[in-house]
């Protein structure tokens, strides 16, 4: 016993040591007392009284480097679920998944209460299509639990080579009971831009996600598609649901192609490199067409700032579902060569001061989840063209029946296939039309 306490005590002065040094270098902020500023000598002594005692008493033997890795990623995964320590492999992965081209299954995920929560399936992966939705809580990966696990073991389980199948154990809000869901892997290539015209004057463009090139993308696109109609807009839907977000400076790129002025989006932390503030410059691609940004729960960190800005400065109608509420920046700090730290280092905060962190954005006209159907037509109903002697219409055509633009008989709305999307539609049309009558 005599031998331990000598190990404990060597190992207290060694990590005494190594601490001391970082708390010199730790910015602290000005109120801070200076007793929580020195080091923890209690909380030290039971970090190695544990530490000796796995050594000594531990079933199997533990290899110093292990408990010590482990250790750290204790300190990292208690602070909130986006901070992680990256071993080697999980550096690597990291730099795989920013490429753009990864073999996976197309979901942006995050840890609450110990199990994976989807924040939002990718466009066109095999997570889409499999019907996997924002808000899924992943509760067994194959045969593994995902209970204990940390977020990149999960990550690391999901993703394989392309053409192997994995089977995700879920549970989904409104259904009774687990559910399980095969997925293929594939590579993922993320397209982060779509666009087309809903109707003559109404443009649409979908943003799958935040990367560096999407702002130009967009740009482009808007571009073509006003070629296409042949004059400007009269409305524009910028759709931002299940976007999990991505960089930074894409997010701020997209607000600025819409806003001629002002604050985009700024963020708050305690070192000063985290103190940023981002400035739309004197532009805007669509000269003032009005916008609604559609946005749901599985709209995430980069879109929360586009909606927002967008939101803030009265530029964009907002309509859907609170978003995610992901407000934090997270640098990757590299240790050595081979290794580095996720750390979360500020918070976003929106043009007026508020920040998105757990809140989200709540959107200007909220939309419940739904599914619309069309209603058989009431063939008891009489119209005054159904009566006998009925007057003509002088100014009518009697062989063309008139059709709302962009509308069929046959084919489903636009309401019954993507309900927010027509509504979004709808509120634009309504703003076309008070505009023409008012002059504008």
């Amino acid at each position: 016993m005599k031998r331990s306490r000598i190990a404990l005590t060597g190992l207290f002065c060694l990590l005494a040591g190594l601490v001391s040094p970082v708390v010199a270098r730790s910015p602290q902020p000005p109120s801070q007392d200076k007793a929580e500023s020195g080091i923890p000598l209690e909380e030290l002594r039971v970090f190695a009284e544990v530490y000796g005692r796995i050594k000594q008493d531990y079933v199997e033997p533990v290899d110093d480097r292990e408990l010590l890795r482990d250790a750290i990623r204790g300190m990292l995964s208690g602070l909130d679920p986006h901070s992680a320590y990256l071993d080697e492999d999980e550096f690597d992965e990291l730099r795989v998944g920013t490429s753009g081209e990864f073999g996976g299954l197309g979901i942006e995920v995050g840890m609450e209460d110990g199990f994976v929560k989807v924040i939002a399936p990718i466009d066109d992966t095999p997570a889409q299509r499999a019907g996997i939705q924002a808000g899924d809580i992943i509760i067994r990966i194959d045969d593994q639990a995902v209970k204990g696990l940390t977020l990149n073991e999960a990550v690391k389980l999901m993703r394989g080579k392309p053409g192997t199948r994995v089977t995700l154990q879920i549970v989904r809000k409104g259904r009774e009971a687990p559910f399980s869901v095969t997925v293929e892997r594939a590579i993922i290539k993320t397209r982060s831009v779509k666009a087309r015209l809903l109707e003559p004057g109404f443009a649409y463009v979908r943003l799958a996600q935040f990367q560096a090139n999407t702002a130009d993308d967009m740009r482009e696109a808007i571009r073509n598609l006003r070629r296409e109609n042949k004059g400007p807009f009269k409305g524009l839907v910028l759709d931002l649901r299940n976007n999990p977000g991505g960089v930074l400076q894409a997010a701020v790129a997209v607000a600025d192609a819409f806003l001629p002025e002002g604050t985009i989006v700024y963020t708050r932390g305690r070192v000063r490199d985290s103190q940023l503030r981002f400035e739309a410059a004197p532009d805007d691609i669509l000269d003032g067409a009005p916008m609604v940004v559609l946005v749901n729960g599985g709209s995430a960190s980069a879109s929360e700032i586009v909606a927002g800005a967008l939101q803030d400065h009265h530029r964009a109608v907002v309509m859907g579902q609170r978003t995610f509420g992901k407000g934090s920046v997270q640098t990757i700090v590299p240790v050595n060569d081979k290794t580095a730290i996720k750390l979360t280092t500020a918070r976003y905060y929106t043009p007026k001061g508020r920040s998105i962190q757990a809140e989200g954005i709540v959107p200007d006209i909220p939309l419940e989840t739904v599914e619309l159907k069309r209603a058989a037509e009431d063939q008891t109903l009489l119209r005054e063209s159904q009566l006998a002697h009925h007057l003509d219409n002088p100014t009518s055509h009697p062989d063309k029946a008139e059709q709302p633009d962009g509308a069929t008989a046959r084919d489903p709305s636009l309401i019954e296939k993507d309900y927010p999307l027509g509504e979004a539609l709808l509120l634009l049309k309504g703003v076309a039309i008070l505009r023409i009558q008012d002059g504008t």
